[in-house]
């Protein structure tokens, strides 16, 4: 498979915004079952 280097951008660019993404969602859920934890 031939990579060009706009593939290879556009992957990356996807990869970063999963990750971001997903680093986000994950630190808002833990923080909430932080809060929940706490009222008991």
């Amino acid at each position: 498979m031939y990579m060009d280097t706009v593939v290879v951008a556009g992957i990356l660019t996807v990869g970063l915004m999963v990750a971001f993404l997903g680093g986000v969602g994950y630190f808002i859920w833990n923080d909430s079952h932080k809060a929940d934890k706490k009222k008991g």
